[in-house]
C-alpha cells in the first residue's frame, strides 16, 4: 500500500515516521508512505498557499490552485482522496477496515480557515476525527494512518487486532497481567484457570458487560 500525505508541515511527521509500529512496517515494505509539501506546486510569489475569504471573514482560505496540482501530479487510477476537516464524515474501524483495502491514499492536511470549498470536486470524500477543532489536518492524517497500517498483512499479527474494539460493535474484554493481585485487587479467578472453554465464555461475556458499562451507544 502506499499512502501519500499533503501537508504544509512535513516536520511534523518525523518522530511519527520513524518510532514503533509504523517504523517496522514500512522497514518491511508493507506500506510505503510519503510525505509531501503541498507549498512547492504554488505559482504565487513566496510560495503562497493561502489567501482571504470571498465575503470577509476572520482567518486565510487554503486555495485551490496548489492543493489541486499537487493531487493531480500523485493520482492515479488506483487513487482515494481524502481531506482532513472537522466537517467530514467521522472516523472508525470500520471505514479504518475500508481504507486498508486501497492500492494508494492520498490524505490532505487542512490548515488555517480551511478549504475553498471548489476543492471537494477534486477529491473522493473528507474525514474528521470527531466534533472539535484543530489547528490543522497533520494529527487527524497521522491517526488514520496509523490505524489503517496496522490492519496491513504482515504489520501485526492478525489475532491481535479481529478481537479489538469496534470490531463487532463493541468493546474488547478486560486484560490482565502479572502479578496476579495488586492492592488487593485481583486477576479474575477464570483467567488463571486454564479451562479454555471458560475463558472464552467469560470474555464473550465481558465483551458485552464492557460495552454496556462504557459505550451503550454501540449495542443494537
Amino acid at each position: 500500500m502506499k499512502i501519500d500525505i499533503l501537508t504544509l508541515f512535513p516536520n511534523m511527521f518525523e518522530g511519527f515516521l520513524n518510532e514503533s509500529i509504523i517504523k517496522r512496517a514500512i522497514e518491511k515494505k508493507c506500506v510505503f508512505i510519503r510525505v509531501i509539501d503541498f507549498r512547492e506546486y504554488s505559482t504565487l510569489p513566496h510560495n503562497q498557499v493561502d489567501d482571504t475569504p470571498y465575503g470577509g471573514g476572520a482567518g486565510m482560505v487554503l486555495r485551490c490552485e496548489p492543493l489541486v496540482a499537487a493531487i493531480e501530479d500523485i493520482k492515479t487510477k488506483d487513487s482515494k482522496v481524502f481531506l482532513m476537516c472537522p466537517q467530514g464524515k467521522v472516523y472508525e474501524e470500520k471505514m479504518a477496515l475500508d481504507l486498508a483495502q486501497c492500492k494508494h491514499l492520498i490524505l490532505v492536511c487542512g490548515h488555517y480557515e480551511g478549504f475553498d470549498e471548489r476543492i471537494y470536486s477534486f477529491v473522493d470524500g473528507s474525514i474528521s476525527l470527531g466534533d472539535f477543532v484543530l489547528t490543522g489536518g497533520e494529527i487527524p492524517a497521522m491517526a488514520i494512518t496509523d490505524s489503517i497500517v496496522r490492519l496491513l498483512p504482515g504489520v501485526i499479527k492478525e489475532e491481535s487486532f479481529l478481537e479489538e474494539s469496534f470490531m463487532e460493535d463493541s468493546l474488547d474484554y478486560p486484560v490482565y497481567t502479572k502479578p496476579a493481585e495488586f492492592r488487593g485487587l485481583k486477576v479474575p479467578e477464570v483467567l488463571l484457570s486454564g479451562n479454555h472453554q471458560k475463558i472464552k465464555e467469560w470474555k464473550e461475556l465481558m465483551k458485552k458487560e464492557n460495552t454496556k458499562k462504557k459505550r451503550s451507544d454501540l449495542l443494537k
